[in-house]
């Protein structure tokens, strides 16, 4: 016959060949210490494994292998209470398996307190030492024992205090594993597969050095491809291009003229290049010096009236 306590360890979902971490504090009952193990014991089994350890020496030794445990019952024993310290939940989530389950009891208060924590804080603390699916089970009174534990070991004299269960689960995955990741970041379309190449087309487009002297291929003699026609030279002034035949119109050169009208016309009908005529880029030339360019051909000349014909020696525009 199942006891109350075998009964309430298989409530939380312990089942036989599991292994159990069965966490107390002081001051705890030895005798209620001794009733519960003995209920893990019953519900484990032969194959199942359980362990009693101290909550101090939980967080301030390393004596349990990583990742040994499927379960961690941590202070449930109702004459006594304990502040969870950050040490002590990085040691439960070490020594828990991947997948393993954190039930624990925790005094908290209503309000901001300097010992005692809400049981928001609680809960996120859990969730910092690397536990999830972080759940408050329930919530109750503390008992006379735990309450004088409690304010003698944290001096904690509030009035608004309550014992709250929560459980936590490790992640499905080990302490420090990692996982590569396949990002896509586009639609990758199926590259369409090559057409298979007809033998007989390929045989056709193949000679060989055997090929040259068989006389059932027709090689074509490339002297025959060029005609009398294509022979003779080209009269040089059907190559111009059409810029116009001066019957109607002014022959004009196109812009980038590659034909050489452009140098027909700027030679004339003389067939001599026409003289450049410098040309003033200011329009000040003939005021006098003070109204010159930097590197004016007329610098040192007098001033003249505009329009008048000045002739500049050769010397003085090579100079310039």
């Amino acid at each position: 016959m199942r006891d109350t306590k075998q009964e309430a360890m298989m409530d939380l979902g312990i089942k036989a060949g599991d292994h159990v971490l069965l966490v107390w504090t002081q001051p705890s009952s030895p005798s209620a210490l001794q009733e519960m193990a003995e209920g893990l014991i019953a519900v484990l089994g032969a194959n199942g494994k359980m362990s009693v350890v101290n909550e101090e020496i939980l967080s301030t030794s390393n004596n349990h292998a990583q990742s040994s445990y499927d379960w961690v019952l941590s202070c449930l024993l109702t004459d006594s209470s304990c502040v969870h310290s950050s040490e002590t939940l990085a040691e439960v989530a070490r020594v828990l398996k991947p997948g393993g389950k954190l039930i624990l009891e925790e005094p908290v208060t209503g309000t901001n307190g300097h010992s005692v924590r809400t049981a928001e804080k609680l809960m996120s603390a859990l969730k910092l030492s690397g536990l999830m699916s972080v759940t408050e089970i329930s919530k109750g009174e503390l008992s006379p024992e735990a309450l004088n534990s409690l304010r003698n070991s944290t001096g904690y004299q509030g009035n608004s205090l309550a014992r709250a269960r929560v459980s936590a689960t490790k992640p499905d995955f080990e302490v420090g594993s990692s996982s590569q990741l396949k990002l896509s970041f586009g639609k990758k379309t199926a590259k369409p597969a090559k057409p298979a190449l007809d033998p007989n087309a390929a045989k056709m487009w193949t000679l060989s050095a055997n090929d040259m002297d068989d006389e059932a291929v027709d090689l074509v003699d490339s002297d025959t491809l060029l005609d009398e026609e294509d022979l003779k030279k080209p009269d040089p002034a059907s190559l111009r291009a059409p810029c116009g035949d001066g019957t109607t119109k002014k022959k004009k050169a196109c812009k980038d003229c590659s034909c050489g009208l452009a140098e027909e016309l700027e030679q004339g009908p003389t067939g001599v290049k026409k003289a450049i005529i410098p040309k003033s880029s200011c329009g000040s030339c003939y005021l006098g010096d003070a109204f010159r360019c930097d590197g004016c051909p007329h610098t040192g000349k007098p001033a003249f009236k505009p329009g008048e014909k000045i002739v500049l020696h050769n010397s003085t525009l090579s100079d310039a």
